[in-house]
């Protein structure tokens, strides 16, 4: 759940803050977004969008949800490892549609210091992913596609990690030949082969 109040009287003007929110956001970037600029595109005053959000981020957050539906639905054709690159490079797809990303990009910023936004971008959106992944795992564990001993916690973290270091760190992409390659080192590991 995203970090917006409850004790909304109008859902047409949400929608209006939203959308403004989005669109301004897109125009200036997510450093000039104001909650003034905000109110004034969305025809609301500023008393009530603090109302209804904490901050300017919150608006964003629910923006992003409201328009980003991403399927957590992992693909289990029986072969894990194809399953997580096919599922890993559709994510990578949609994080990096530019109208996601740059607004993604500004809320894993301010959730390094906003509590609350770092709360509700892993409730509403993160954790549910990790969820649905480490549960994939699990499923290729009892299969005996993965180490039993291995964390799916960890596993996910391995490598989700690896592609968001990418995307978010570095101004590479991380395209389907990277997301293969993550996923191909993590299976056959790092040791060298045995003579």
């Amino acid at each position: 759940m995203s970090p917006r109040r409850p004790d909304r009287r109008s859902e047409e003007a949400a929608k209006a803050v939203v959308q403004a929110a989005m669109e301004l956001c897109r125009e200036v970037g997510f450093r000039k977004l104001s909650i003034e600029g905000i109110a004034a595109r969305a025809g609301v005053g500023k008393n009530t969008i603090y109302r209804w959000w904490p901050s300017k981020a919150a608006v964003l957050l629910d923006g992003l949800l409201t328009t980003w539906r991403t399927d957590a639905t992992f693909p289990d054709t029986g072969d894990f490892v194809a399953d997580i690159k096919t599922q890993m490079a559709a994510a990578s797809r949609i994080l990096g549609d530019p109208d996601v990303f740059p607004h993604y990009r500004a809320l894993i910023g301010e959730a390094q210091h906003d509590p609350e936004i770092h709360r509700a971008l892993w409730d509403s959106f993160i954790g549910h992913l990790a969820g649905a992944a480490a549960d994939r795992i699990r499923i290729a564990q009892r299969e005996g596609q993965v180490r039993p001993d291995a964390d799916p916690d960890l596993v996910t973290e391995l490598l989700y990690g690896a592609a968001y270091y990418r995307r978010l760190l570095t101004p590479r992409t991380a395209d389907t030949e990277h997301i293969d390659a993550i996923v191909d080192l993590a299976f056959t590991g790092l040791a060298p082969p045995a003579e």
